[in-house]
């Protein structure tokens, strides 16, 4: 109970007092003073909403004599009646007619000669405040008493009462989304831990190549992936993908295409059956409301050759020499039918010296102000600009250079590279 409820409910001049039945006075204050104490132990024992209100009825008509009752409380734009008794009020509408006429009343109202039919159906309007914000409305009628005193004890009383209660939902409610959040918080870095088990911490060493990748989620989780794969013979395969929408639910799609790609990966499948099998099982699980783009490559060792499918990724860049070539064919993006339409495979031949740069549209989508987006030129001449030093080292200046760009802003979407040189 809050001070000012307390005082409030104790606040009556000794004049009043002399006018009364001082020891009617006395028990009723007694008795209203108990039942506030079990009301706050089941508070303390956390009971439920509901048996809080059946215990404040149970008060309001066995000991105040109460046999018409309505409790109103606004949530947002909503009025709700979470408790009557008596005649009630029928629509939502009504709710809003009667509070319209009251909503500026601070203190109990006497109702009984007031205008409005709807509210001169109680003898009394009871607002109820939590440092001066409304909590509760309560509509009492038939409230039977002796004298003047004693009815403004009760009413007193009955807005205390009201006001511990609510204010127990409150904490309720407020506890209750404390827990949903810390539980979706825990459940975001349960995804992310999974999803950077998923993501290669270390690449393969490989006397063929050198080999370097950036992943900078946006938040804790993304929706972006790589992989790298040997396969036989020397040859290998390679990933990068993006998935739609952000989140936990982006996470586990793909982890589930990445453990989609590793099992059909060493089923020996050429890049047509297995774009055309991860398609299926994308679609299957996300029914057609997500699609990945995807671009996979699968490097010849004994040809020197890569035949690649780009699936509605932005495309990779080849520098071979003074040449850059976009590695473009391929499908569109993986999820949105259960078959795809068409399919084209992509054949280059590589070279040592030869570099495939791989990323997401995060790079060029940095800070989503279509006014300070790097145009697909501007990342070609910087890639080139860089493509003499380490792969590390480019990818450490492509995102200085991006970073100057945008002024030090976070990016909104995550960023991906991965790079392939070949010796």
């Amino acid at each position: 109970m809050t001070k000012t409820s307390l005082k409030k409910y104790n606040d009556i001049t000794e004049a009043e007092i002399e006018q009364v039945d001082l020891v009617e006075l006395l028990l009723n204050r007694q008795a209203e003073l108990n039942t506030l104490l079990e009301i706050t132990q089941a508070i303390n024992r956390n009971v439920s909403s509901a048996v809080l209100i059946e215990m404040m009825e149970l008060i309001l008509k066995n000991s105040l004599e109460i046999n018409k009752f309505l409790l109103l409380i606004k949530e947002k734009e909503q009025v709700k009646c979470i408790s009557f008794f008596g005649e009630k009020l029928k629509t939502e509408q009504e709710y809003k007619e009667v509070l319209s006429q009251v909503s500026d009343v601070k203190i109990p109202l006497d109702l009984t000669s007031h205008g409005n039919a709807l509210l001169s159906n109680y003898n009394y309007f009871i607002p109820v405040y939590h440092k001066s914000q409304p909590l509760a409305y309560v509509f009492v009628g038939n409230l039977k008493s002796k004298g003047r005193i004693i009815i403004k004890t009760k009413l007193n009383y009955i807005q205390t009462l009201i006001n511990v209660i609510i204010v127990a939902f409150e904490n309720k409610k407020l506890f209750k989304e404390r827990i949903q959040k810390e539980r979706l918080q825990r459940e975001l870095e349960l995804a992310g831990e999974v999803q950077n088990m998923l993501i290669p911490g270390v690449l393969p060493n490989n006397p063929n190549l050198e080999l370097d990748a950036i992943y900078l989620p946006h938040q804790n989780i993304g929706g972006d992936f790589y992989d790298f794969i040997k396969l036989s013979d020397g040859d290998f395969l390679w990933c990068i993908a993006d998935v739609s929408g952000k989140g936990i639910s982006a996470a586990l799609i793909m982890a589930n295409f990445q453990a989609s790609l590793r099992a059909l990966a060493s089923s020996d499948l050429c890049l047509k059956e297995l774009i055309v099998k991860l398609n299926e099982l994308v679609f299957k699980n996300t029914e057609g409301e997500r699609f990945i783009t995807v671009f996979l490559g699968k490097f010849n060792a004994r040809t020197n050759k890569v035949e690649y499918i780009n699936a509605g990724h932005v495309a990779p860049l080849l520098m071979r020499g003074t040449d850059i070539i976009p590695l473009e064919k391929g499908c569109m993006m993986i999820g949105v039918f259960d078959e795809l339409p068409f399919i084209n495979i992509g054949e280059v031949e590589v070279e040592p010296g030869s570099i495939v740069f791989n990323y997401t549209d995060g790079i060029i989508e940095y800070d989503g102000d279509e006014e300070k987006t790097i145009s697909e030129k501007h990342l070609v001449d910087m890639v080139s600009k860089n493509k003499k030093n380490s792969l590390k080292d480019l990818h450490k200046n492509l995102m200085n250079s991006i970073s100057e760009i945008h002024q030090g802003q976070e990016a909104k979407d995550d960023i991906t590279m991965l790079s392939i040189r070949f010796l």
